[in-house]
């Protein structure tokens, strides 16, 4: 497939706008300044594109919610704040290719007729954040960004907001309070940010790999763009591989590719040659872990949803026949348990919970009954709390139970785990 999110990956100064120009850069932002910017959004609509950043819903839908009224302020917030475990592909974007994100959010304001946009950038993103600084500015110069955009009459400016570390702001209403200035904790929707956003306006909230695929669909046509992968899923899809594969790393290949030629054609196979697959988890780590009977699943949104996981962020996490899955699911749940923003009792009393079992379990302390235990406050805290983080825990943990059921309870039966 040729490549459109990862192409500049491995050019002599990529993150350069004089590079980025020298590969037809900018030419998507020139071409969507001549159309109306209705027609933009009906052509991001028409090419199918659905979040990257793991909800995998209608772009050009998300577009279409904002108000049309021009004297109504606008905005754009860019999720860059990438927090889950195993997921990295925005920072590859965000550090080698920054103008083609800067690109796409252009091309996204003018759209909606946003005026000013934010990029959420994750706090520990530092080279990333010296890069995109860099690269707002050689915009600015070359006239992309600022006052009359290339003499179309649209003005917009780019702004970097820092977090500090916290996985909620990846949620887009604590993202916005973050910005605001006040605690990362999610709001009550409705209303929702198409309608009352950032600082109470319209505002739309993209993930950085979304908006990078804007210019090529502009440049390209809607309907080149909805002819890579499946029908409902179209597209191409940055992989980030990691765990027991010989070359993890960055793999960007049409939605639908199957987990099997992802890990086997593309990442070399298994670490350990006299190791088979145990576990994958497919979209970072709040996704259901998938067993080695699913490997031929399309990577798709609607395929692995089917199996009861999700793409999520596309993170894939390969787990091979070593791996101990009670200890696995107890470093997840930690990871969930101290993130939670202690906002609903659920999740912040419940996430703790379910990690001291796991860790009893773990330590072979557990005690008959414990499994049952386990899904019985799953049952408690998934759908009732306040954002999806309380399930994204939950879903994490039952897919481990799912598959490996037998070895939770060997654990809690023999004080020990059965891989060892």
């Amino acid at each position: 497939m040729e490549k459109i999110l990862l192409k500049n990956l491995g050019r002599p100064e990529s993150h350069t706008i004089g590079s980025y120009l020298g590969t037809g850069g900018y030419n998507g932002l020139k071409e969507a300044l001549k159309h109306a910017p209705e027609s933009i959004i009906q052509m991001v609509k028409d090419s199918g594109l659905r979040g990257r950043g793991g909800a995998g819903f209608s772009t050009g839908l998300k577009w279409s919610f904002i108000p049309k009224d021009p004297t109504v302020q606008k905005y754009l917030c860019c999720n860059a704040d990438e927090g889950e475990p195993g997921t990295y592909k925005d920072r590859g974007i965000m550090e080698n290719d920054p103008h083609l994100l800067i690109e796409g959010m252009i091309i996204a304001g003018f759209a909606i007729g946003a005026s000013v946009s934010y990029i959420y950038i994750r706090g520990e993103f530092v080279f990333g954040t010296r890069r995109l600084e860099a690269a707002i500015k050689e915009a600015y110069e070359k006239g992309f960004l600022g006052n009359n955009i290339l003499g179309s009459g649209f003005s917009h400016d780019m702004y970097i907001h820092r977090g500090f570390g916290a996985y909620i702001c990846g949620e887009e209403t604590a993202l916005l309070e973050s910005i605001e200035g006040y605690r990362g904790q999610p709001r009550k929707k409705p209303p929702f940010p198409a309608l009352s956003g950032l600082y109470g306006k319209p505002t739309v909230i993209n993930n950085v790999e979304t908006l990078s695929c804007i210019p090529g669909i502009i440049e390209k046509g809607p309907k080149w763009f909805s002819s890579i992968g499946p029908e409902k899923s179209p597209g191409p899809k940055i992989f980030c591989v990691s765990g027991h594969v010989k070359k993890p790393g960055l793999y960007e290949l049409p939605l639908g590719t199957t987990m099997r030629e992802l890990i086997f054609s593309h990442c070399g196979g298994m670490l350990n040659d006299g190791k088979g697959v145990k576990a994958v988890i497919p979209g970072g780590v709040s996704a259901p872990m998938l067993n080695a009977h699913e490997l031929d699943t399309p990577m798709d949104f609607d395929s692995l949803a089917a199996k009861g996981s999700m793409l999520g962020s596309g993170a894939v996490i390969v787990m091979d026949e070593s791996t101990c899955m009670v200890k696995t699911a107890l470093i997840i749940n930690r990871f969930f348990s101290h993130e939670s923003c202690g906002k609903c009792t659920p999740c912040r009393d419940g996430t703790p919970w379910l990690t001291n079992i796991l860790k009893r379990i773990e330590y072979g302390n557990g005690r008959s009954g414990d499994v049952e235990l386990l899904e019985s406050l799953c049952t408690n805290i998934f759908g009732r709390t306040f954002c999806p983080l309380g399930d994204g825990a939950v879903m994490a943990l039952r897919g481990a139970l799912k598959n490996f059921r037998d070895e939770f309870q060997y654990h809690v039966d023999h004080k020990k785990c059965m891989v060892s």
